[in-house]
């Protein structure tokens, strides 16, 4: 890529060993990738849209804590005048410029009651106080998160297990039916009529037998269970 003039770079680490807070795509396949393009969507592109959808979101909650965080460090470490901290955020937005729409003014509108709302239900009174909040609600954003990302990073685990599971019960059937074939050519009529079908189950018989060589059990009811209490708690987090 430099060599190329390009500004792209390549890293063979994984997004957790290079410290980036983001949650990793999967590996399409040649498959799935040219069904994507055909504008036909697979289980593998499916989450990927999730991810991408997940990633955003974390950008989108990390940018405005943050920006919030410093307005209101930069605000307590003002000497506190009379005006209520209401008065002190509607002036903050004067400043920032009016809204020229309806939209706009709509907008504000349910901006300034929601922040009320909030004020009120945490009892701040002050910039100090305001701070405050935001800087532990800076600090929960991090350690939710982290536990957003590491779910995220089973859950791929698990729809990959599940996946295979699902190749390897679908067409274990067809598998049997060949075996019993006695060799000739009907048996290899049968093959060939049926090679996508065995294909799959091969890869999902090569793919499950490295699992159980690495010590873990083939538990789909597990998977399942932990993979959808993984998903609620990921929605609660959100």
């Amino acid at each position: 890529m430099e060599a190329a003039g390009r500004p792209e770079r390549i890293n063979h680490r994984s997004y957790e060993r290079q410290g980036i807070d983001k949650i990793p795509s999967i590996h399409l396949g040649v498959a799935a990738s040219q069904m994507e393009r055909k504008g036909i969507a697979t289980e593998k592109g499916n989450v990927n849209r999730q991810i991408a959808a997940d990633n955003k979101l974390l950008k989108e909650i990390k940018a405005r804590i943050t920006r919030l965080y410093k307005w209101t460090k930069e605000q307590a470490g003002k000497p506190e005048g009379k005006d209520s901290i209401m008065a002190q955020i509607y002036e903050a937005q004067l400043s920032a410029g009016k809204p020229g729409s309806r939209y706009g003014k709509i907008r504000n509108l349910k901006e300034s009651a929601a922040l009320f709302n909030f004020l009120n239900g945490n009892n701040i009174i002050s910039m100090e106080q305001l701070y405050e909040k935001v800087a532990a609600m800076n600090k929960d954003y991090y350690s939710l998160r982290g536990k957003i990302v590491t779910a995220e990073r089973r859950i791929k685990v698990l729809d990959e297990h599940l996946s295979m599971w699902e190749k390897y019960e679908r067409n274990k059937g067809t598998h049997r039916q060949l075996d019993k074939m006695k060799p000739g050519k009907k048996k290899g009529q049968f093959e060939r009529k049926h090679s996508a079908e065995l294909a799959l189950y091969e890869a999902a018989v090569r793919y499950l037998e490295k699992l159980k060589a690495t010590g873990e059990e083939v538990t789909p009811k597990k998977w399942q269970a932990e993979a959808d209490r993984l998903k609620a708690e990921k929605s609660v987090q959100y």
